[in-house]
C-alpha cells in the first residue's frame, strides 16, 4: 500500500469512528431537552427521571466523542500537510469558531447537567439543557461548514503562490451546500437519538421494568422515531437535487448512470459493472428524472460527460448510497408502525415490536456511515471539489511505515474505547434508575 492510501484509510477510520458519537450527542440532547421541558411545565417526576437517566448517557457519549475528535484536527498537520498549507486561511477560522463558540458552551453546561441537579434552580437546569442542545448543534454546524466548503467551495481566491485565500467569510460559511447538508446531518442525528431511546425503553417495557417511566420514555422515542425519518426523507430529497446540480458526477455514480439521459431510472438495488458501463438491478423507469424536478423526461448527466480519471469508484459509491437509502426506508416503515401501535393503544403489549426495538439501535449508524462514505468517496479524486486533488494534499515526508504503525495503534486504542463505551453504556442501561 502507498502512503497516500494508508493516510486515506486512517482518516476514514478515525472520522468514521468519531462520527458515531456526535450523532448520538445531538439526538440525545434533543430528547433530554424535551423531557426536561415537560418536567418544568408539568412538575411530573417521571420526566425528571428520564432527564437524569439521559444525562448519564449523554456524558458518556460526549467524553468518547471529544477524545476521538481531537485526533482528526492533528491529522491535518501530519498526514495532510499539503492540504493544511493550501487552505489554512479558510479552515483555521472555521475550526476555531467551532471550538470557541460551540464546544466550550456545550461542555460547560453539560457539567451543570451532570452535577447541578440539586445545586441550581429548575429553570437554570432547564436553561443548561437548552444550551447543551444549542451548543452541540452549533458545533455540528461549523464542522458541516468545513465539509461543505470542501464539497462546494465559495468565498475564496487563489494567490500567486497557489494558496487558497479567504475573500468572504460569509460566502465560505454559507456555501451552496451548507444549509441543506446541515439539516440532513442534524436530522440523521435526531433519528439516531430517537431510535436509541426507543430501543432502551422498548427493552424496559418488554421486561416490565421501571413502570410508567419506561412507557413515557418509549412514547417520546416512538413519536420522534415516526417523525424524524419522514423529515429526513424531505431533506434527503433536497440534498440529492443539490448534488445533481453541483456535483453531477457524484450523482451519476450514486445511481450508476454512465450516459446523459432523459428519463433516467432510479435503482432500488443493483450492481454496477464499471468496466462495461452497465448497471444491473431493480429500478423505477424514469424515476430519477421525476424526483429531480417532477418531469419524467428531465435530463440527468452521466459519467461519460466527465474525464474518466475524475470518476470515483462507481460501484462502491453506488452500494453505500443504496444501503443508506434502504436503511432510511426501513426506519420510515418501522417508525410509522410504532406510531400506529401507539395510536391504537397496543404499543406496550406488542412483544414482537418491543423485542426488535433494541436491535434497531445500530440501524441509523449504518445509514449515516454509508451516507457519509458515499458523499466523501463520491467526490474523489478531489479533496476540494475541482480545486485540489487528494493526491496533492498528502504529506510528502510521512512514510508508509509510519502511517501503518499509527493506523494499527489507532485501531487498538479505538477498539479499547469501543469496548469501554459499550460496557459502561450497558451498565447505565441495566441500572436504569428510572423507578
Amino acid at each position: 500500500m502507498t502512503a497516500l492510501l494508508l493516510a486515506r484509510i486512517q482518516f476514514a477510520f478515525t472520522i468514521g469512528f468519531h462520527f458515531l458519537f456526535p450523532a448520538m450527542t445531538l439526538g440525545t440532547a434533543l430528547i433530554l431537552l424535551i423531557s426536561e421541558t415537560l418536567y418544568l411545565i408539568r412538575k411530573d417526576e417521571t420526566y425528571k427521571k428520564i432527564t437524569d437517566f439521559l444525562v448519564k448517557i449523554l456524558g458518556l457519549i460526549f467524553v468518547i466523542g471529544a477524545a476521538t475528535g481531537i485526533v482528526m484536527e492533528f491529522s491535518f498537520g501530519t498526514n495532510w500537510s499539503g492540504y493544511s498549507r493550501a487552505v489554512g486561511d479558510i479552515f483555521g477560522p472555521i475550526l476555531a469558531a467551532e471550538g470557541v463558540i460551540a464546544f466550550f458552551l456545550e461542555s460547560v453546561f453539560l457539567g451543570v447537567l451532570l452535577f447541578g441537579r440539586n445545586k441550581v434552580s429548575p429553570k437554570l437546569y432547564w436553561l443548561s439543557a437548552l444550551l447543551v442542545f444549542i451548543g452541540g448543534h452549533i458545533s455540528a454546524f461549523w464542522i458541516v461548514v468545513a465539509n461543505s466548503w470542501m464539497q462546494t467551495p465559495a468565498g475564496y481566491s487563489i494567490n500567486e503562490a497557489g494558496k487558497i485565500v479567504l475573500t468572504s467569510f460569509t460566502a465560505a460559511v454559507f456555501n451552496p451546500s451548507t444549509i441543506i447538508r446541515f439539516c440532513h446531518t442534524v436530522m440523521a442525528s435526531w433519528i439516531t437519538g430517537a431510535v436509541m431511546v426507543a430501543g432502551i425503553a422498548g427493552y424496559y417495557v418488554r421486561k416490565g421494568l421501571h413502570g410508567e417511566t419506561a412507557k413515557t420514555m418509549l412514547k417520546i422515542g416512538i413519536i420522534l422515531f415516526a417523525l424524524t425519518p419522514l423529515l429526513q426523507l424531505a431533506t434527503g430529497h433536497i440534498h440529492a437535487i443539490e448534488v445533481i446540480n453541483m456535483q453531477p458526477e457524484k450523482a451519476a455514480a450514486m445511481e450508476g448512470h454512465f450516459n446523459t439521459t432523459r428519463g433516467a431510472p432510479i435503482y432500488a438495488l443493483g450492481y454496477v459493472d464499471e468496466q462495461n458501463q452497465k448497471t444491473y438491478g431493480i429500478y423505477i423507469p424514469k424515476g430519477l428524472s421525476f424526483l429531480y424536478n417532477f418531469d419524467w423526461n428531465s435530463e440527468i448527466k452521466g459519467l461519460n460527460d466527465f474525464p474518466k480519471e475524475d470518476w470515483p469508484p462507481v460501484n462502491f459509491v453506488f452500494q453505500n448510497y443504496h444501503i443508506m437509502v434502504g436503511a432510511g426506508m426501513l426506519m420510515i416503515a418501522l417508525g410509522l408502525l410504532g406510531a400506529y401501535l401507539l395510536w391504537r393503544g397496543k404499543l406496550y403489549e406488542n412483544k414482537p415490536y418491543l423485542f426488535i426495538l433494541p436491535f434497531l439501535i445500530p440501524l441509523p449508524h449504518i445509514a449515516h456511515e454509508t451516507g457519509w462514505i458515499a458523499a466523501e468517496v463520491g467526490r474523489q479524486p478531489w479533496i476540494i471539489y475541482k480545486l485540489m486533488k487528494t493526491a496533492d494534499a498528502a504529506s510528502v515526508v510521512v512514510t508508509t511505515g509510519e502511517i501503518a504503525f499509527s493506523l494499527i495503534m489507532f485501531c487498538l486504542i479505538y477498539l479499547l474505547l469501543a469496548a469501554m463505551f459499550i460496557k459502561i453504556f450497558l451498565k447505565i442501561v441495566q441500572k436504569g434508575h428510572l423507578t
